[in-house]
C-alpha cells in the first residue's frame, strides 16, 4: 500500500513540481492537491491522505488555520514546508503549536545542494512520518515503569541531580514545551537540551520557551558556565558539548563534521556529559525519529546515571524513545506530561 499525499499550496508550478517528485518515488502517492487551507480541509475529510504537506501563506485559509481545523477533524500527520528564514522559523513554530508534525525547508537546496539527495529527503520524510505516525498509534509495547536492577547493583536512586540532559526530534517543540513549563524558577540544577532543527530556527525557539517557562531558556553559547535553573538550547547546524569540571561547567559550541547526520546530535552532547558528570545526572529522551540518543544514554548509564523516556502514546514519532527502551536504559517511561511534574518534585 502506497502512502497517500495531499498537496497543499497556493503555487500551482510548486504544486506540480511537488507532484512528480512524489509520484517518482514508489512508495508514494499524491491523492489530490489543494490550493488553499479550506480546500486542504475539504480534501482530507473525503480523503483520508496519510501525510498533507501544507503551505504557511495562502489565500482564503492560511496553513496554521488549516492545521488547526485538520487537527479537530482527523489525527494526520502535518508536513510544513516553510521558507528558513527568521519570520519563516516564528509561522512554523506556531504551525507545530497548532498541532503539524514536522517541517522542511520549502527550498530544497536548503535541504542540500545535491538535488537528488534533497528530493530524496524530501520523500524520505513523508514516508517516515506516514508508518512513524501510525507506529505511535499502534497498541504501544508492554511498558516497564522501572527496570530490574543487574544482580548485585542497586538502582541508583537519583534525587535531585546535578545535570538534566534532553534530546529530542520529530514533536520535540511542543513536547519540550510541555515539560519545561511545568519546572518551578528556582529549578536546581542546569539542563541541555538537543532539539534537532536548523540554524534560522533554535534562536526564535528558545526566545519562544523563555517567554512561556518560569526558568531560563536561551540559546546556548560557547565559553558559557553552567546556571541553575537556565536551560540551554543547542544551536541548530552546530554541536554542543559540555567541558570543564563539577561546579565549573562550561559550554563548548562547534561546528559538525560534514559527514554528521545531525547537528546538534543527542548522542555527541550527551557522550560529551558522561566524560565528565557523576551518577547525579538525568538524561532524557523524548519524541523523534531514528535511534540518536541511545548510544549516548548508555554512556550516561555507565557513570550511574539515570534514563527517561517518553512514552509511546504521548510521542509524535515513537523512535528515538523506542529506541532507548528496547536497549534496555530507561529507568522510567513516562507521558511527557509526567514528565515535567516528576522533574518538578525533585527540588
Amino acid at each position: 500500500m502506497s502512502v497517500k499525499v495531499l498537496i497543499v499550496d497556493d503555487s500551482s508550478f510548486f504544486r506540480k513540481r511537488l507532484t512528480e517528485i512524489i509520484n517518482a518515488d514508489p512508495r508514494l502517492q499524491v491523492v489530490a492537491t489543494a490550493s488553499n487551507g479550506q480546500e486542504a480541509v475539504e480534501q482530507v475529510q473525503t480523503l483520508k491522505p496519510d501525510v498533507v504537506t501544507m503551505d504557511l501563506e495562502m489565500p482564503v485559509m492560511d496553513g496554521i488555520t488549516a492545521v488547526r481545523k485538520i487537527k479537530a477533524l482527523r489525527q494526520t500527520p502535518v508536513l510544513m514546508l516553510s521558507t528558513w528564514t527568521t519570520e519563516g522559523a516564528k509561522s512554523t513554530l506556531d504551525a507545530l503549536e497548532a498541532g503539524a508534525t514536522d517541517f522542511l525547508p520549502k527550498r530544497f537546496e536548503d535541504l542540500s545542494s545535491d538535488r537528488s539527495e534533497a528530493q530524496k529527503t524530501l520523500c524520505q520524510r513523508i514516508y517516515q512520518l506516514a508508518s512513524g505516525f501510525h507506529a505511535s498509534l499502534e497498541k504501544p509495547l508492554q511498558q516497564q515503569a522501572t527496570l530490574a536492577a543487574p544482580a548485585g547493583r542497586q538502582v541508583q536512586q537519583l534525587k535531585a541531580p546535578e545535570l538534566v540532559a534532553i534530546g529530542t526530534s520529530t514533536g520535540g517543540p511542543i513536547a519540550l514545551q510541555k515539560v519545561l513549563t511545568q519546572l518551578p524558577a528556582n529549578f536546581p540544577c542546569p539542563i541541555l537540551m538537543v532539539q534537532h532543527m536548523p540554524a534560522t530556527f533554535t534562536p526564535s525557539f528558545a526566545e519562544r520557551l523563555d517567554a512561556q517557562c518560569r526558568i531560563r531558556v536561551k540559546q546556548g553559547e560557547n565559553g558559557e558556565s553552567l546556571q541553575a535553573g537556565t536551560a540551554y538550547l543547542a544551536p541548530g547546524g552546530q554541536q554542543m558539548l559540555l567541558k570543564g569540571r563539577p561546579g565549573r561547567f562550561y559550554l563548548h559550541i562547534e561546528d559538525g563534521e560534514a559527514d554528521q547526520t545531525y547537528k546538534p546530535c543527542v548522542d555527541l552532547t550527551f557522550n560529551s556529559i558522561a566524560r565528565l558528570c557523576g551518577q547525579q545526572t538525568l538524561g532524557i529522551i523524548l519524541t523523534g525519529m531514528g535511534s540518536d540518543g541511545r548510544e549516548g544514554c548508555q554512556a550516561i548509564k555507565k557513570i550511574g546515571g539515570s534514563i527517561w523516556a517518553q512514552d509511546q502514546q504521548s510521542s509524535t514519532i515513537y523512535g528515538m524513545p523506542m529506541a532507548v527502551a528496547k536497549a534496555g536504559l530507561t529507568d522510567k517511561i513516562l507521558d511527557v506530561s509526567e514528565i515535567g511534574r516528576q522533574l518538578a518534585e525533585m527540588h
